[in-house]
């Protein structure tokens, strides 16, 4: 699937703000008709203010949830830590990693906001208009919105609202567990993406692909500093 080359990513954070402006137009908010048997999850890890950014890709099939494909990149970034501009600092890394699957998902699952975002275009909207691919954000922590509460049953959610806008669902993957704040990115409705997540989800809180690419980079990222440690030894 070829790449959408959408704007430079060697840019100022203004400029970062004009293109999420401009870009947040062309996102889909449609029902997914074909079916999923492959679903991706995506993660990034990094020192704070570090500009070593190591990248990860899991897909796994459904309903086994097993893993079938990965892919992983230690890359640099200039772009700096802004809330609300990660996107910018960390999809060039994932792009990279998405080249180098060999079985590319069906839908994936981005550790962040979707359209749940004061600029409607987080980083799992800003990756599905780059990929193509039906994307969704699920993020542990909540960006932009109001909501009450769901209840503190398993599969329970409520809306995320802007004003009178719906930007996103409150989910409660597990009974009386904190929830995730799940919102389309492109190529996906609401419920879908509520759908797709529960489905991915077991015995934690996070879904699969979510968990599995976490732990993925981290390994990575562990892996090449012990690996720069044990050369300094000698």
């Amino acid at each position: 699937m070829a790449l959408q080359n959408l704007h430079p990513w060697d840019i100022t954070p203004a400029e970062a703000i004009a293109i999420q402006q401009k870009l947040r137009s062309r996102v889909e908010l449609t029902v997914m008709e074909t079916e999923i048997r492959l679903v991706g999850g995506a993660d990034i890890s990094f020192n704070k203010f570090s500009e070593t950014i190591y990248a990860g890709i899991v897909v796994l099939k459904l309903p086994e949830l097993v893993e079938v494909a990965r892919a992983m990149v230690v890359t640099r970034t200039s772009f700096p830590y802004i809330p609300g501009l990660l996107s910018f600092r960390e999809t060039p890394a994932l792009l990279e990693a998405w080249e180098k699957l060999h079985a590319q998902p069906d839908v994936m699952i981005l550790d962040g906001q979707g359209i749940a975002h004061p600029r409607r275009l987080g980083i799992a909207a800003h990756f599905g208009l780059l990929t193509g691919v039906p994307s969704i954000g699920c993020a542990k922590s909540l960006l932009t919105g109001k909501y009450t509460p769901p209840p503190h049953d398993k599969g329970t959610w409520s809306a995320l609202m802007d004003k009178e806008e719906q930007i996103g669902a409150v989910l409660r993957t597990r009974e009386n567990v904190k929830p995730v704040f799940v919102s389309p990115g492109h190529k996906i409705d609401f419920q879908s993406s509520i759908d797709v997540v529960m489905r991915c989800c077991t015995k934690y809180r996070l879904p699969e692909t979510t968990r599995l690419a976490h732990r993925l980079v981290n390994e990575l990222r562990t892996s090449k500093q012990e690996g720069k440690a044990q050369q300094r030894l000698f």
